[in-house]
């Protein structure tokens, strides 16, 4: 089913998750394209009304060459050229989804007229969406101020086949629709993997008995925090039983901190979310168009800093420091389920033969790709092709990066605790909670319980590949 675009407000997580993630096509609304070719008509007015307005790309050269000045024939011979010569970056392309949404992102400037386009070149951006396949789009050395790199592979082609008037060109491949997409893929994965995450710990406590006052309904007031109330309902749904006989003192740290720690995960994914529902709407053009009103009768071209999304990395950095903590704390509680004087649970988990001590040298691995893979993603600064001109470079490609490596790291060290805290259940001939039944039935039909030796790593590389197709569904 087609996803009619009227204004830019349409763009929300719901729109990009049908469109990026599950390839709905989009069209534009008969509203839509007229407010497009009313804007397109205002500014082609303001430039023969002005002759001698400057606007950056379209009576000025690009880049450094901002300051040099265009008559009317050297303005539309710019025009004409397609943006081949940024297409510089290489390597590993970006998803196909992500680059659905990038697609989806361009058009919050072209919606409501404010990157003036040409009426005919938007529609054939948004038929983009309806193509077999798309074009490739490095995530590989963007290394440019904005993200004219990225969007000239994506837009090139479709350069080559339009008339391109003035800004037309300039209209696709400036602004910030990469960061906006690497977010909102980055929030919609988020959302699914801490659902997980809950599921996963809430498993892991129920293994050792965790005494229930760790999770007790009396915290969600006296904390005062929205994110860890919403953490201990939630766990204290998962583990919802029979079993009376628990723990005679506390668990350890790593588990009667997770209300906290999934609090605070549960805070940096609402946030990214936010970031990204912003971003999604928000006119992010260089230079944007300002329509026709009562004070500016053809309208007003700014240049403007849109194509850096400031936003975009911060929050994909604090999902990624969300990752390596839980890595963490997956990882502690992998190693204390295995020691019979700490868990209270049969040393090693055994059940006959088999022995699950290496598991924990994999978590140790995979943690520790999640650590690395965090650090703060600082502006970097540049003085690379742009002569003076272009001398901050944006982050968001990097970001986005070290989120997805912290995050599939997570996903590991999660399916070996997963894998350990179905073992301590069958090891004490235990049934799991109702609610997480589901899961351990999920996690024994790859890797069942050990009762005798067998290599490991097929099966628990198996089940981390399940969560990830789980967090990445295009269903529901």
């Amino acid at each position: 089913m087609s996803f009619v675009l009227d204004r830019r407000a349409d763009i929300d997580l719901e729109a990009f998750f049908k469109v990026a993630w599950q390839g709905s096509p989009l069209s534009f609304s008969t509203d839509a394209m007229e407010r497009m070719a009313a804007a397109r008509r205002a500014f082609t007015a303001l430039l023969d009304h002005d002759q001698e307005i400057v606007i950056y790309g379209v009576t000025t050269g690009y880049g450094h060459q901002a300051s040099k000045r265009l008559n009317p024939e050297e303005r539309k011979q710019q025009a004409k050229r397609p943006p081949i010569a940024p297409m510089t970056s290489f390597g590993e392309p970006l998803p196909d989804r992500v680059v659905r949404g990038i697609v989806l992102a361009r058009l919050a400037n072209f919606v409501e007229g404010h990157a003036a386009i040409s009426p005919g070149i938007a529609e054939a951006v948004a038929a983009m969406l309806t193509a077999p396949s798309l074009p490739e789009v490095p995530a590989l050395g963007n290394g440019c101020p904005g993200e004219i790199l990225a969007l000239s592979h994506l837009f090139a082609d479709l350069c080559l086949r339009v008339d391109l008037a003035e800004k037309d060109s300039l209209s696709l491949i400036n602004g910030s629709p990469c960061a906006t997409a690497l977010v909102a893929d980055a929030s919609l994965a988020a959302r699914r993997r801490l659902d997980l995450a809950h599921q996963v710990f809430a498993l892991s406590a129920e293994a050792i008995k965790a005494p229930l006052g760790h999770f007790d309904a009396a915290l969600d007031a006296i904390w005062e925090d929205p994110y860890e109330a919403a953490t201990l309902r939630s766990l204290r749904s998962l583990m919802a039983s029979d079993l009376t006989e628990r723990r005679p003192y506390q668990a350890p740290v790593s588990w009667r901190i997770l209300p906290r720690i999934l609090g605070q995960a549960g805070r940096a994914v609402a946030q990214a979310r936010e970031v990204a529902e912003v971003s999604l709407r928000a006119v992010s053009d260089n230079p944007v168009f300002i329509p026709p009103d009562a004070q500016n009768l053809y309208g007003r071209v700014m240049s403007t800093g849109g194509y850096h999304n400031a936003k975009a990395a911060p929050a994909m950095d604090g999902l990624a420091a969300t990752w390596a903590d839980l890595a963490l704390l997956a990882d502690r509680h992998i190693d204390k389920l295995m020691h019979e004087r700490v868990s209270l649970l049969p040393d090693g988990l055994r059940l006959g033969d088999g022995y699950l001590g290496c598991l924990a040298f994999a978590s140790a691995g995979f943690l520790e790709q999640a650590r690395q893979a965090v650090s703060p993603s600082l502006l970097p600064g540049m003085e690379s092709g742009g002569y003076g001109q272009n001398d901050v470079q944006t982050p968001v490609f990097l970001a986005w990066r070290k989120e997805a490596e912290a995050a599939r790291s997570f996903e590991a060290v999660m399916a070996v605790l997963a894998v350990v805290a179905s073992q301590a259940f069958a090891a004490t001939e235990r049934e799991a909670p109702p609610a997480l039944a589901p899961l351990v039935e999920e996690v024994r039909a790859l890797v069942p319980p050990l009762v005798e030796q067998r290599a490991l790593a097929n099966q628990v590389e198996a089940l981390a590949q399940r969560f990830n197709t789980r967090i990445f569904s295009a269903t529901g």
